[in-house]
């Protein structure tokens, strides 16, 4: 076991690894990853599941049973996806049951086309659930207008949810906000609430690739010293937003009901700027209570070269003002640009969809062609 990821775990922070592949489920390299990396759940993405299929020879067999099916692309990857969750939810199960459901999660994300669509995204959710069959499924629902209204009633429905896309701190408060709001109906509808688990996937290289832009664009001294400053200072003001919002007298009732807190996920934490240290969006978001999801390429270098030192959320909310003002005072519009990640989020996330729906497309064609 890597000891800068025992030191990690034993901070408080889950450690997910960001990747799912057929191969690598094969292989054991899951297990081994939960093993040797102290990595106690999976998320996954489009984008990851494309990079998978390429791997053809994985999905040969199911891709050519689908084929023989009929099936459409969309149900293919409907399949293809789940059955790919299902198994991560079995190697993760020991550890599900030993953190009583808070770890040895998976998560799936909705289509995008869904991120406007509040009742195609529960209608959708309920059957990723259904037909992955597993308690440690997590489904993920992106942080939009619409989507807020879906979480509430996804989580209604006694669902475990990884809200995605988040960058705005209003957009955070909001979306604790739709978490309790579901706690409430769930209790209300009979739901033991207990059962229930959410994370909040705040994102943070893409905050600082974004606000470095606008700094570097604007080229003072006092502006280029706070590159690499805007994705931890915002993490670290969202996690001082959830401190408020959990205990709230309104949670605390909840709480005695059974219910737990939603935890801050820190996703795109691998740094895109390679003047960067590699694993600047770990060590500089410890904290008790909280998940880093990571690339595989970021796990390996913490697990190499990762450093602990204390918690580096709290001890760092008055520095996060003092960024975020400084930001304000050089006349970056803070809300202006978390729309536009928002909005470049979800064409990204467009995108990664119409790659998968390609690499499905090909390879169900493939197989086709064999039988014909």
């Amino acid at each position: 076991m890597s000891a800068p990821l025992e030191q990690l775990s034993a901070a408080g922070v889950s450690v997910w690894l960001d990747d799912l592949s057929r191969s690598r489920l094969a292989s054991g390299g899951l297990a081994q990853a939960i093993a040797d990396t102290s990595v106690v759940g999976v998320t996954t993405n489009p984008t990851i599941f494309a990079a998978a299929l390429r791997d053809g020879g994985a999905y040969a067999e199911q891709v050519a049973q689908l084929a023989a099916e009929g099936g459409s692309v969309d149900a293919a990857i409907d399949a293809v996806t789940c059955a790919d969750v299902a198994q991560a939810c079995d190697v993760l199960r020991p550890v599900y049951d030993r953190t009583d459901g808070a770890d040895g999660r998976v998560s799936i994300e909705v289509p995008p086309h869904l991120a406007r669509d509040a009742e195609g995204t529960v209608e959708y959710a309920c059957r990723l659930v259904r037909a992955i069959d597993r308690p440690g499924t997590m489904i993920k629902i992106p942080a939009t207008e619409e989507g807020l209204d879906a979480i509430t009633r996804v989580v209604a429905e006694g669902i475990s949810v990884n809200v995605t896309l988040i960058f705005a701190l209003g957009r955070y408060r909001r979306v604790v906000e739709a978490y309790i709001n579901g706690l409430e109906r769930a209790r209300e509808a009979g739901h033991d609430i207990s059962q229930i688990h959410s994370v909040a996937s705040i994102f943070v290289s893409r905050v600082d690739t974004e606000f470095d832009r606008r700094l570097e664009e604007i080229g003072t001294p006092e502006a280029l010293a706070l590159r690499g400053r805007a994705g931890l200072a915002n993490c670290r003001l969202a996690h001082r937003i959830a401190g408020e919002q959990f205990d709230s007298e309104r949670f605390r009732v909840l709480a005695a009901a059974g219910a737990r807190r939603q935890r801050p996920l820190w996703a795109s934490t691998g740094t895109k700027n390679p003047a960067y240290p590699d694993t600047m969006y770990v060590t500089g978001l410890v904290t008790e209570g909280c998940v880093n999801t990571m690339p595989e390429a970021t796990l390996r270098a913490f697990a190499d070269h990762g450093e602990v030192h204390g918690d580096t959320v709290v001890d760092g909310y008055a520095q996060a003002d003092e960024d975020l003002d400084a930001l304000s005072r050089l006349g970056i519009d803070y809300a202006q640009a978390m729309d536009r990640l928002e909005a470049e989020g979800l064409e990204k996330f467009e995108a990664s969809w119409d790659e998968l729906a390609g690499s499905v497309g090909e390879q169900l064609a493939a197989a086709r062609e064999e039988r014909a």
